[in-house]
């Protein structure tokens, strides 16, 4: 395996900073040749797995940077890195699990001018391996990035789980503007509420019946600190929000596969109209998400 000749497929060796990049991963592949000769036989196993690795190089990347979480080992990430394709390859058409890593977007669901995409984009490795992203036009009001793959952390049992990376809101001037705007319209539903509502819908559709939250103390860079760097949202907060339990491992958190939903009783009487109308929005995308996502599953 050529480590120098991956590398240039990976960064853009004219561009000072991606050169020693470059130089930093052949060292970091050179201290892991055993396993980085096991990813390469990982994808070298199988046609489709060879071509996604052929499109997307990047994903020889991964395991060799503190990606993902805090703390996170080689090991870890490479185990991580195969269980996600391993699942969603069996789970997908060969087609959309190909273009997934081919800058390919699938819609999941539409909502008047709001929009639900699963895709890869490669600024989004350091987090993730997919992200479902909600858009307005041209921009993402929110996105989680995610990957799929066995409890190897908390070792609670041995089956899939869903590991939510990062939470992003919007990175635009009237960010507030227009987050207030679209919560409005969705009948004073919270956008990032919506987008976590998504992914549950998203995991269920997959069978998979856990979902674990990256926290403040397991972001991958542990940068929430820094003034320069802090993060929009605090990971921690809102998934205690959001119905979440603390686990044994500070680092992350355990989601509900289903939020919560109050009853008409325990609505005051003014505002039942407010919240029938948003749950018969949730109810649509439910069925939207769980219609487009059986047409693109085996």
């Amino acid at each position: 395996m050529d480590f120098i000749e991956l590398g240039k497929k990976i960064y853009r060796v004219n561009n000072p900073r991606e050169a020693h990049r470059l130089a930093i991963f052949v060292i970091r592949c050179l201290a892991h040749q055993t396993r980085m000769k096991r990813l390469e036989e990982f994808f070298l196993s199988d046609e489709l797995l060879t071509k996604i690795s052929e499109s997307f190089p990047f994903l020889y990347e991964q395991p060799t940077r503190s990606f993902f979480y805090h703390n996170s080992t080689f090991g870890e990430r490479a185990d991580l890195l195969k269980d996600h394709l391993k699942f969603l390859k069996s789970k997908l058409k060969p087609e959309i699990f190909l273009g997934l890593y081919s800058d390919e977007t699938q819609i999941l669901w539409r909502h008047e001018n709001l929009e639900l995409q699963l895709r890869f984009e490669p600024g989004q490795r350091k987090e993730g391996l997919a992200s479902l992203m909600l858009k307005i036009e041209s921009t993402t009001l929110y996105q989680i990035m995610f990957w799929i793959s066995k409890d190897r952390i908390l070792k609670k049992d041995k089956s899939i789980a869903l590991w939510i990376g990062a939470l992003q809101g919007p990175n635009v001037e009237d960010s507030k503007e227009l987050v207030k705007k679209i919560t409005k319209e969705c009948h004073g539903y919270r956008t990032k509420n919506l987008i976590l509502h998504c992914i549950q819908e998203f995991a269920r559709s997959l069978g998979i019946e856990k979902i674990y939250a990256v926290t403040n103390e397991g972001y991958y860079a542990n940068n929430h600190i820094r003034l320069d760097r802090k993060l929009k949202t605090s990971f921690s907060d809102f998934w205690l929000e959001a119905g979440g339990n603390p686990t044994d491992d500070p680092r992350f958190f355990e989601l509900p596969l289903i939020e919560h939903r109050k009853t008409m009783e325990e609505v005051p009487t003014r505002k039942r109209a407010v919240y029938r109308r948003r749950f018969e929005m949730l109810d649509a995308l439910d069925e939207s998400i769980a219609k487009s996502m059986e047409e693109i599953m085996i």
